[in-house]
């Protein structure tokens, strides 16, 4: 039971050795895949006749034709959407067993062969009251009905996917206005969920993990690999999920779900195709995507294509003018300029281009076998590090150069799908990938010639078996599985002459030597309804995470030791309840435990987080673990008004934190030419994270519903010094009208403050990207923005989307950002689908 949907770069050097899998991203190439896809196009459409059985799906408001609805049996072995024209081909479906028919706007509903012969082929379906998901994959890998989950997990619709437009994956999870997302430059966005970010908070894609080990503590943006535009369900569960998900999954996971090859369910091959255009003015914005579905009975396949190029961004006319870029630095000849900015606005060397291509084919391997094989490829080009280069020393700009080099992250993955309901299971499903990802981080300072460049490479292999068991004819779930994750990490580093090209080594980031890192584990969980109304969740999970790193190289930094090893074993479980005492009502309660053991980022890691700031590996660093609780409840008022509110309450032990540190006795290290303070991750007493989630909506009639969310988060370690990834408050507040083929959101988005006493003492260090207080120390302002969108569908084949964001045209720069956000930008968006 899987997931239910949901001019080229500039500065885009050549692909490298990345084998015959990585391409080079050429204008040729973008091309000769568009005629791929016409050819597809044109060769298909001959063979798109109506089979014999067909069910037409019409809106039971306004009798119109509902496409995208998925039509499946309960196994998930036949599976398809209609067509524009509300129609589906049921002949591969069986008398005698139900077809369901889902959507995200309407009612599920089910009904056997022989109803929907006695009705004729045609079904109305009921728009839904409120934005409430039925069913969730990601609490336990297989599907289960969202009202027997304990934990707080939100989904992203859609229809907001759609009329918001997210331009990376980094902005679609901010959607529901419950993540908080940072951004150094224009070109990330680091997720922070329940006072946990980066190596705390796990990303999962299509069962596969995405988290690696050389995933960080300061911000990462490995999020925006993904493209949003092949995304088609996404979950995310706050809290810990580390009883299936394991090491990591803290603060919550990010669990995506991408667009699966569908197969045809009647005679003829099933077609779809989608194209989409989309311009957006803050940063000149331009996306172009397209897929293309073709599937027969037996064999599927599915391919798209995303490219997108983003300009400097331009931030907003009012308040705040200490974010301006009144100067930058640039190459004039052979030698460092500074230049007066003629528009302060223009964040000169914040843009970015960026390609994803996907590729599934999937096929049946007899009656019970379903393999999908998988391709993911994404390459970012140069990423401006926007608040680096904005930093000043002695008066004047400190780099001449700051840049991340190409990020590029390529999966290959394999599922196989059994469902033969025996003795030991009902269903399997073994997952095998392979990931390779690479990025490097290239710093020059100004008037310097000598470019300092670190390289990193990571292949992962990663194995998942999962199970799961219905005993009897009773609705318990018992599901149970085993994960293997191997870490190959390769770091190198150069220093290179920008006149001459010469280069000579250099100390690397991490230990220049062999680096692996291992993770295993067993699961498994059980879920069973001592009433109706009551439904127990329990899970269990054993982790056994080792790392082995050399140093083969020890005269860069002349370290004490020169291997650094890593053994650890937790067992983590969770147990939570769900209370339904009326139709109207539902009562959560969750116990959950965590656990995080360190990578090599925060093993091993060499580096400068701050100016005079030098981060150094710490042997000796031990696992931290998380104890956790929350509560909630949800209320509907009639059909007017749903609330839902969630306490949570976690307990961090052992808590690895960046404090002072002694380098071989010493408090101070050179590094790179100069004297920095020297810190290490070390484990500190304990840490305290909490706080609330509040949703509400509101449905005054059947064309309006308002909807508002807004998350308080605390946090602090046993110091009483405030935690680095705690947001302020922030939410939203969206005013929606929509019928028919029309939609329109005029919404608000805000953010509290964080005054200089609740920054954490490495956000104090970062005085330039903050405004100043009274007392010229830095703070983070409060900001809100007022936006508008509107959403218009042409005959199930044509969706159109206009907005504004920022209509204000505010200058505000969110918590922990290193870079301003957009001022007024106008969007426009044009997607088609056959």
């Amino acid at each position: 039971m899987s997931s239910l949907a949901s001019d080229m770069p500039r500065n885009m050097p050549a692909a490298g050795n990345y084998g015959m899998l990585f391409v080079r991203p050429t204008t040729y190439y973008t091309l000769s895949l568009m005629k791929k896809y016409l050819f597809l196009l044109l060769f298909f459409l001959p063979f798109m006749n109506s089979a014999a059985q067909t069910v037409t799906v019409l809106g039971a408001e306004d009798g119109k034709p509902v496409a995208d609805v998925a039509v499946y049996n309960e196994a998930r072995t036949q599976f398809c959407y209609t067509s524009p024209s509300g129609k589906a081909s049921l002949s591969g479906f069986r008398a005698g067993q139900p077809v369901f028919f889902q959507h995200f706007s309407y009612e599920r509903v089910s009904y056997t062969p022989e109803e929907l012969e006695e009705a004729g082929w045609v079904i109305h379906l009921n728009t839904k009251t409120f934005e409430v998901e039925e069913f969730i994959v990601s609490a336990n890998r297989w599907e289960q009905k969202s009202e027997e989950v304990p934990n707080y997990i939100s989904t992203i619709a859609l229809p907001s996917v759609r009329m918001q437009n997210p331009q990376t994956a980094a902005d679609l999870v901010s959607l529901n206005a419950d993540v908080f997302v940072q951004k150094s430059q224009l070109g990330g966005g680091s997720p922070m969920l329940r006072g946990f970010a980066t190596n705390r908070v796990l990303i999962n894609i299509d069962g596969v993990r995405l988290n690696n080990a050389i995933y960080r503590e300061g911000n990462i943006q490995n999020i925006i690999s993904l493209d949003p535009l092949v995304i088609e369900r996404t979950e995310i569960i706050f809290g810990p999920g580390a009883t299936m998900y394991g090491s990591d999954a803290l603060g919550g996971v990010m669990d995506f779900h991408t667009k699966r090859a569908l197969y045809s369910t009647g005679d003829s091959v099933y077609l779809k195709a989608e194209a989409l255009a989309r311009y957006s003015s803050a940063a000149g914005e331009q996306t172009y995507h397209a897929d293309i579905n073709a599937g027969g009975r037996r064999v599927a396949f599915l391919s798209s294509l995303t490219w997108s190029d983003f300009g400097d961004l331009v931030m907003g006319s009012r308040t705040h003018p200490e974010y301006l870029r009144n100067e930058y630095q640039t190459r004039i000849g052979n030698r460092d300029s500074i230049v007066m900015n003629s528009n302060p606005l223009r964040q000169v060397a914040s843009g970015y281009s960026q390609l994803n291509t996907m590729n599934r084919i999937r096929f049946k391997a007899g009656r019970n076998f379903d393999i999908n094989i998988a391709n993911h490829y994404s390459r970012l080009s140069d990423v401006p590090r926007y608040d680096r280069l904005i930093q000043v020393r002695n008066g004047t700009l400190r780099y001449g150069d700051w840049y991340y080099g190409p990020q590029i992250w390529m999966m290959t993955s394999s599922s196989v799908h059994y469902n033969n309901a025996n003795a030991a299971f009902d269903e399997a499903r073994l997952t095998v990938a392979r990931q390779d990802y690479r990025e490097s981080r290239h710093d020059r300072k100004i008037n310097d010639k000598q470019l300092n460049e670190q390289f990193e490479k990571v292949g992962i292999w990663s194995v998942n078996l999962d199970f799961d068991k219905t005993p009897g004819k009773n609705k318990n779930l018992v599901y149970y599985g085993a994960e293997y994750v191997r870490n190959n990490i390769h770091s190198t580093a150069d220093t290179r002459d920008i006149l001459t090209g010469e280069t000579v080594p250099a100390g690397s980031r991490y230990p220049n030597g062999k680096n692996i890192y291992n993770s295993a584990a067993l699961y498994g969980g059980y879920k069973f309804n001592p009433g109706s109304r009551f439904t127990v969740n329990t899970g269990i999970r054993y982790n056994f995470v080792s790392l082995r790193s050399e140093i083969a190289d020890n005269s860069f930094y002349d370290f004490p030791f020169t291997t650094i090893e890593s053994a650890n074993s937790a067992v983590t479980c969770a147990a939570g309840a769900t209370f339904r005492p009326d139709d109207k009502t539902g009562l959560t309660v969750n116990l959950s435990t965590g656990f995080r053991a360190p990578n090599l980022d925060d093993l091993g890691k060499v580096f400068e987080s701050a100016p005079g700031v030098l981060v150094v590996p710490n042997p000796g660093l031990k696992p931290e673990y998380l104890y956790n609780i929350d509560v909630g409840a949800t209320r509907e008022l009639g059909k007017m008004l749903l609330t839902d509110a969630s306490l949570f309450f976690s307990y961090l032990d052992n808590a690895m934190v960046r404090r002072e540190f002694l380098f071989n006795g010493q408090p101070t290290f050179e590094y790179l030419g100069e004297e920095s303070t020297v810190y290490a991750m070390v484990n500190a007493g304990y840490a305290l994270i909490y706080g609330t989630q509040l949703k509400a909506e509101l449905r005054p009639s059947s064309l309006l519903r308002i909807k508002s969310s807004l998350t308080i988060t605390g946090g602090h370690d046993n110091d009483n010094v405030p935690l680095r990834h705690v947001p302020p408050v922030f939410g939203a507040t969206h005013v929606i009208f929509e019928r028919s083929v029309i939609r329109t959101d005029l919404y608000a988005v805000y953010n509290g403050c964080v005054t200089y006493e609740r920054l954490a003492p490495s956000e104090r260090d970062k005085a330039y990207m903050y405004a100043a207080d009274e007392n010229g120390n830095p703070w983070s302002p409060g900001w809100f923005t007022l936006n508008f969108k509107t959403f218009f569908n042409i005959g199930n084949r044509l969706d159109l989307t206009a907005g504004v964001e920022n209509i204000l045209d505010l200058r505000y720069r969110p918590y922990s950002s290193g870079i301003a956000s957009p001022g007024r930008n106008i969007i426009f968006s044009a997607r088609v689908r056959i």
